[in-house]
């Protein structure tokens, strides 16, 4: 695709929480790495030609999803994750700016230093609520 701004789908998914599901950090927080993972892998692969548009966008929403469920799921132990409520806004820019552009592994290059930023941010938010996280659940 010619270089212009792409912008990332907000595809609507419909999540049932029960209260068990709701109180599961620890789930919650894998799956959420485990998209931030692929989401970094696929971008890798775009870079290269071998993963489409779609596909990084999907797993962006994906994210989206995870982290909204991971928010909740703090929530439900009344540990508040405000500070980082921002994240997947500030993850959409730099993935739409570098979507814009033809793909290559030098276009990743430049774009990978503020997605990585903003998933640090997204892990110290966390790891920085571990401790309280266990101490609500009882695993400190």
């Amino acid at each position: 695709m010619a270089a212009g701004v792409i912008t990332l789908t907000q595809r609507p998914i419909i999540t049932i929480c029960t209260q068990r599901n709701q109180a599961d950090v620890s789930s919650c927080v894998r799956n959420l790495l485990i998209a931030t993972k692929r989401l970094q892998e696929l971008l890798k692969e775009w870079s290269r030609g071998q993963a489409t548009e779609t596909q990084v966008s999907d797993v962006y929403v994906q994210i989206g999803t995870d982290f909204n469920n991971t928010v909740r799921a703090f929530a439900y132990h009344q540990i508040d994750l405000s500070d980082i409520h921002s994240i997947p806004g500030e993850l959409r820019v730099p993935l739409e700016q570098c979507l814009g552009e033809d793909p290559s592994p030098e276009v990743l290059e430049h774009y990978m230093p503020e997605v990585r930023r903003v998933l640090y941010k997204l892990l110290r938010g966390l790891q920085d609520r571990q401790d309280a996280w266990r101490a609500s659940s009882g695993w400190a």
